[in-house]
């Protein structure tokens, strides 16, 4: 009962964000209660989707995102705010499956070299793409994804072997990356799903939106739909 508050409750926000829509809830002529309650679910999911499909994706992914002070992860502590070196180094050896693999991987050849912030934007960045229906839905089809023009992270298919020498560098990145897939806030980039070098000026930079700049790397996210355009 109260995931079912907890959701309906939030299409309630979404509805009033996107100007007030009406809900016209269907009511069944059944003596089927279940049946009454399906009706309802159904023109509440309708609802949900028309809201959503006018509101900016930054927003609805802020909207959703739990309160960092009250999300605990499965590693050593509460989950702070934003992640630091101090919290990282309490934590117990990072492991994981495959999409954490992926995570540490990806975050080790791109952003081995950085503090904690840079890793963690990257982590976001891909994390987010995974939660944008525009990219892979996964944590290993977004590291490996690929086209005619090359890889999305150039690591991958550069030609070299992927091995981790570095098993120090390694460790930390895959404390991250564990943190990042328990559910650390994504609180660096403001929803960015690119980025690139500071010393490199992709075309695309131009007509994207600059959320963030951290360590090495410029980060950008699409530009802001509105329900205009």
């Amino acid at each position: 009962m109260s995931v079912l508050k907890s959701w309906t409750g939030g299409a309630v926000v979404l509805l009033a964000l996107a100007g007030g829509l009406r809900a016209e809830v269907t009511v069944s002529q059944s003596n089927d209660p279940t049946e009454v309650a399906e009706q309802g679910l159904m023109s509440v999911l309708w609802q949900e989707r028309s809201a959503m499909s006018v509101i900016d994706k930054r927003r609805v992914t802020a909207l959703s995102m739990a309160p960092a002070h009250s999300k605990k992860i499965a590693t050593k502590g509460v989950m702070p705010k934003m992640l630091s070196a101090t919290w990282l180094a309490q934590q117990p050896k990072a492991t994981g499956g495959e999409q954490f693999e992926c995570l540490s991987k990806a975050l080790y050849f791109e952003a081995r070299g950085e503090g904690v912030k840079g890793q963690q934007a990257v982590a976001e960045v891909i994390l987010n793409r995974v939660d944008d229906p525009r990219f892979p839905g996964s944590i290993c089809g977004v590291v490996h994804q690929s086209n005619s023009r090359g890889c999305q992270f150039s690591w991958y298919c550069d030609g070299r072997a992927d091995a981790v020498h570095n098993k120090g560098a390694f460790a930390r990145v895959a404390k991250v990356a564990r943190a990042m897939i328990d559910g650390a806030p994504r609180s660096l980039t403001d929803g960015a799903t690119y980025f690139h070098t500071r010393n490199s000026y992709p075309r695309w930079s131009r007509v994207f939106d600059k959320t963030a700049a951290i360590g090495h790397h410029l980060f950008y996210a699409d530009p802001i739909r509105t329900a205009s355009n």
